[in-house]
């Protein structure tokens, strides 16, 4: 019965620690997407200026 509590104990953690990781992960893609939209629009207003 310990040797269950303590493979549910770890699995959990691993699949808590897995959902912050890819949530972090969206959260960096994301903030890396905005930089090149923010790169993209500052070169289409030097283009056109």
């Amino acid at each position: 019965m310990k040797t269950l509590l303590t493979t549910l104990a770890i699995a959990s953690v691993i699949v808590f620690t897995g959902c912050n990781t890819i949530k972090g992960a969206g959260q960096d893609v994301s903030k890396a997407g905005h930089a090149v939209s923010n790169t993209a629009e500052k070169t289409q207003d030097k283009i056109r200026k």
